[in-house]
């Protein structure tokens, strides 16, 4: 697998990869991580790299360390600095769920005139797009726009990591969110994408994200095809 070899240690990097993994239920409650041997073969690093990875989860409490060289996974949920309720994808992967994403596109773009980005952003923001697929079925569709304050992107980052924990590695923290729903219809490119037929009704999710300052960092759109699962919302009280 291909890390960042000029930026972030690397062994940071793997925690990053290995936890959202665990978030993702690639590896699921109660089950082994790969051992240490295949971990540093495919990520083509040190014994110590691999080691302080899993040091670093162990702390967070992701990992338990058992027996001979067996490491579980006894936490599979994320502690979010933006609210108290439970991220959607969690409860996806509680109920047994395994979900896999793809990152399609980032690049810089120029903004059209009238559009919410434009308004948002100016005449150049970062643009993300990536796939959710839900146990192997394409699921969700996003697409993130990002003030360009947020520098340079190496998207071997992103191919394996949470968006936002990526900004809170570059000092930047997000203190809220605003969502919007509505029903819609997608561009045919999303619905090609989504495998749904032309004109198929779906969830829409605009998000719009704010720093501490009130600037907004992210707006992204969202596309869910609810028929395939709901869209769920758990409080903590």
């Amino acid at each position: 697998m291909n890390l960042s070899r000029n930026q972030r240690p690397l062994y940071l990097q793997i925690k990053n990869i290995l936890k959202d993994r665990i978030l993702h239920g690639v590896y699921p409650i109660k089950a082994n991580i790969p051992s240490e041997p295949q971990l540093e073969k495919e990520f083509e690093v040190s014994k110590i790299t691999i080691r302080n990875a899993i040091k670093e989860l162990v702390q967070e409490g992701y990992l338990e360390k058992g027996s001979g060289k067996r490491t579980k996974v006894i936490r599979n949920t994320a502690t979010s600095k933006l609210s108290t309720w439970k991220r959607f994808t969690e409860l996806l992967v509680e109920e047994g769920n395994q979900v896999q994403k793809q990152l399609l596109q980032v690049e810089v773009i120029m903004t059209e005139e009238g559009t919410e980005p434009h308004q948002l952003f100016g005449a150049q923001c970062v643009r993300i797009e990536r796939l959710y697929s839900l146990n192997n079925v394409p699921y969700t569709h996003y697409t993130h726009y990002l003030t360009m304050r947020i520098g340079e992107i190496d998207q071997w980052e992103l191919n394996d990591q949470s968006l936002y924990e990526w900004l809170e590695e570059q000092e930047i923290t997000l203190a809220k969110y605003r969502d919007h729903f509505a029903v819609a219809f997608a561009s045919p490119l999303v619905e090609e994408k989504l495998r749904v037929q032309e004109k198929t009704p779906l969830l829409k999710r605009l998000r719009y994200s704010y720093d501490e300052t009130d600037e907004v960092i992210e707006y992204s759109e969202g596309f869910y095809n609810t028929g395939m699962h709901s869209y769920i919302v758990n409080y903590n009280v």
